[in-house]
């Protein structure tokens, strides 16, 4: 496993709608291994492949919370979206900002994992929050686009 550069706002590359991934391979797997590492490595909670520089439809999220396993989605889906949530968020890919987003609070999504079985997941809250963000930036979108209210965070919040 190896730590992943982080691509930051203003590559052309985080504007781009991914590919899908054509086969969950061993290659596939180094990629994933890389981005999970790469995610508790920074402390975020979710990590897109393009954020690594990789244009594969294909993310992990790990809310940090004891007895689970980091989610991995290959070429997710979403199922069902429902309810409205407001809430902050930030991103590795623009580090010193945040903003406030409007996401749906719940959410029901499908894709493959690490090893090519198709998985369904769902959450509310944090969880959904992270599910849409990380699937935005599968399209080319990011948080700021849809933001109502941005800010820089101080030292004391970084």
């Amino acid at each position: 496993m190896a730590l992943r550069k982080i691509v930051e706002i203003g590559d052309d590359i985080l504007r781009k709608k991914c590919r899908p991934v054509a086969e969950v391979n061993d290659r596939t797997r180094v990629l994933i291994d890389d981005m999970i590492e790469t995610l508790h490595h920074t402390g975020g909670v979710g990590l897109a492949a393009p954020q690594v520089g990789v244009m594969r439809r294909l993310f992990v999220v790990d809310l940090g919370e004891e007895d689970t396993e980091p989610m991995v989605l290959v070429n997710p889906e979403f199922l069902e979206q429902s309810g409205e949530q407001d809430g902050d968020e930030g991103c590795l890919s623009i580090p010193g900002k945040a903003g406030s987003v409007v996401r749906p609070e719940y959410v029901k999504i499908k894709g493959l994992n690490r090893d090519g079985e198709e998985v369904v997941y769902e959450g509310t809250g944090l969880l959904a929050r992270a599910f849409c963000h990380e699937y935005d930036h599968l399209e080319g979108i990011m948080y700021v686009d849809k933001a109502y209210e941005l800010w820089e965070l101080g030292d004391e919040e970084q």
